[in-house]
């Protein structure tokens, strides 16, 4: 049986991303990855400063930075992002709808990155409903994975952009049908596409059949990584293959899966 070690390896991911809201955040030092991202998640859910510096000390960490949320904003309250350890480097995000109020939601994005990459030129800046302004800072871009994200790389590189690009993508290191969709069923269904395709009022998870069944069993495979260590692994190659530089795996299952 293979290590947790040799597992990692072999499915080529190079970064773990956890959510404080699911685990704590300090399994990262049990985890095999040498660079770390901390999701942002609402404020409640913001860890300790001592302990994203412990992981610091650690690991290379980034952390997920909202920048319409107050807190977080630089061209407004930033007190929370003064927090945060200079030693952590940075995502900056848009930050998504459900943890933003309506006037953060109402915030200009595009001169907020402006201001947050002048101030963090290494950051990683995230792509998603953003992709221009991303593009724009010059600074590292992070994308999400998607159906298109091989073209979409294929063709950002033919455009001439050298820059860094991380790529984010949920992970399930499993064969098992309906543990996959039970993981990143649910994820997969909220996508434009996916939802189209859905049947009405179908079930998203293990319990799908029919038609559904068939569409997310599909879809999981556009918008995550999924399979065994060596299918992943593959998948991960031909991504790399087309432009990626670095690839964050969120563990869907919990960080287990990468132990």
């Amino acid at each position: 049986m293979l290590t947790a070690e040799a597992r990692v390896r072999e499915t080529g991911i190079d970064a773990v991303a956890l959510k404080p809201m699911e685990c704590d955040v300090a399994e990262a030092a049990s985890l095999p990855f040498e660079t770390v991202v901390v999701d942002y998640e609402g404020r409640e859910h913001l860890p300790e400063t001592d302990v994203l510096r412990r992981i610091a000390s650690e690991r290379d960490l980034r952390v997920t930075v909202p920048v319409r949320a107050s807190g977080f904003d630089p061209l407004g309250d930033d007190a929370l992002a003064s927090d945060l350890p200079e030693e952590a480097g940075r995502v900056f995000v848009a930050g998504h709808s459900a943890y933003l109020d309506e006037d953060e939601r109402a915030k200009r994005v595009a001169p907020r990155l402006g201001a947050a990459v002048e101030d963090h030129p290494d950051a990683w800046v995230g792509t998603e409903g953003v992709e221009r302004v991303a593009l724009a800072t010059g600074a590292g871009q992070f994308e999400l994975l998607s159906r298109s994200t091989e073209h979409d790389l294929r063709a950002l590189r033919a455009a001439g952009f050298d820059g860094h690009v991380s790529l984010y993508a949920p992970v399930v290191l499993t064969e098992d049908e309906d543990a996959v969709l039970d993981a990143v069923g649910g994820y997969a269904a909220r996508r434009g596409p996916v939802a189209r395709a859905l049947p009405e009022g179908a079930a998203t998870d293990g319990s799908a059949s029919g038609r559904a069944r068939e569409v997310l069993s599909a879809a999981v495979r556009d918008y995550a990584l999924v399979g065994d260590a060596a299918a992943v692994g593959e998948r991960v190659a031909e991504l790399k293959a087309a432009g990626a530089d670095t690839v964050v795996g969120y563990p869907a299952r919990g960080p287990e899966d990468f132990r």
